[in-house]
């Protein structure tokens, strides 16, 4: 991986700060399903971003910060775990060979995120872009491959084992790393989002207060 943790760490900030002003708050109806990626997040903590802020603000943030620790996992996995590494390679070539991929080649404020809306009662979708994903990996599907030895699946479970380990503590250097950057990402969140929240709860008041509001 190019760089320091702390380089990197500094460059995400930067980029986040200046996708921060495209930032609009969403008028569609939310999804009610928690995100497992920002929900409980020690380096949204770290980042001041844990609490009242937007979701869409948290995972844009969030997602930067996985793209640091997924590069140099996938660095370390290549260096140090060749089986895990092999495994990870076969996986996404099968994956590559599929005609459609839905999220693919999004910018970090998309990934993670559903790609298709939540679902209404009583009012199916004629499609959606999950399905289409589903349909076209059941078309290309591809024989599955040899079955792991058990020695060879306490390998691979070990290899795994010490991946996870490093991502967790690349984690937690990354959470030190943010206190560096706390007051600039609070600066900009005051100076970018929370107006714009506030303006959004005043109309909001005006449409309840408005003579046609049923009371």
């Amino acid at each position: 991986m190019q760089g320091s943790i702390e380089a990197r760490v500094s460059h995400e900030v930067d980029r986040w700060l200046a996708w921060l002003p495209r930032w609009r708050p969403g008028t569609h109806r939310a999804r009610v399903r928690l995100c497992t990626r920002c929900f409980g997040s020690p380096i949204l903590t770290a980042a001041g971003l844990d609490v009242d802020v937007p979701h869409p603000v948290q995972h844009a943030f969030s997602m930067r910060m996985k793209g640091i620790i997924d590069l140099a996992v996938d660095d370390y996995t290549a260096r140090n775990l060749p089986m895990l590494h092999r495994e990870i390679r076969l996986a996404e070539e099968r994956k590559a060979r599929r005609p459609y991929r839905a999220g693919e080649g999004l910018e970090p404020e998309f990934l993670g995120l559903d790609v298709d809306p939540e679902p209404v009662p009583d009012q199916p979708f004629l499609f959606t872009l999950s399905g289409l994903e589903a349909d076209a990996a059941a078309e290309a599907a591809e024989p599955a491959p040899r079955p792991f030895t058990p020695e060879e699946k306490e390998a691979l479970r070990e290899e795994v084992r010490l991946a996870d380990d490093f991502a967790k503590q690349l984690g937690r250097r990354i959470c030190v790393e943010l206190a560096q950057h706390r007051y600039r990402i609070g600066n900009a969140v005051e100076r970018l989002v929370e107006p714009q929240i506030e303006d959004l709860l005043a109309d909001l008041d005006r449409e309840l207060d408005s003579p046609g509001w049923p009371s």
